[in-house]
């Protein structure tokens, strides 16, 4: 089994103009490609399990393969202990798997087919869109945030 190392990836500029980097752990592979152990907080388009590229003189990376797992980022104005409570459960009854939990953010991976219907039911059902909103890290593009990246779509498909 490789060991983990924490890579930097250039996650965006924040309200004051300063770049923000995001420390992510990875398995390194032999051909120097990264694969995410955690779906990120701040980068967009990746998640858990994503095999990457990464330029170490700019921190931005090339994705060279999806694992399936999206990315859900759930924000909370307020502690998400009770949010954590009430969502994980539910989601790991899906196969899903909380990466990161702090008082403000959480983030869960889980793989596409369980069904987005599903996976949204559950987030509607525990995020008031005041207190606590929820996104998708990877399923919009990033320049835009609107355009859907349709990658779930060959992983889908009936064999």
């Amino acid at each position: 089994m490789t060991a983990l190392q924490v890579i930097e990836l250039f996650a965006g500029i924040d309200p004051d103009g300063q770049p923000v980097v995001e420390r992510l752990q990875v398995r390194v592979n032999e051909d120097d490609s990264c694969q995410l152990v955690r779906s990120p907080v701040f980068i967009k388009g990746i998640a858990s399990g994503d095999t990457i590229k990464v330029d170490k003189d700019s921190q931005q990376f090339e994705l060279v393969k999806r694992s399936g797992n999206l990315a859900v980022r759930v924000l909370c104005r307020g502690d998400s202990a009770a949010l954590s409570d009430k969502l994980t459960p539910e989601l790991e009854k899906l196969g899903g798997e909380l990466d990161t939990e702090n008082p403000r953010v959480l983030v869960y991976s889980i793989h596409v087919s369980c069904g987005f219907a599903n996976i949204e039911e559950i987030l509607n059902g525990a995020c008031d869109g005041a207190n606590s909103i929820w996104n998708y890290g990877n399923v919009y593009d990033p320049e835009d945030g609107q355009t859907p990246l349709n990658w779930w779509v060959d992983i889908l498909k009936p064999e």
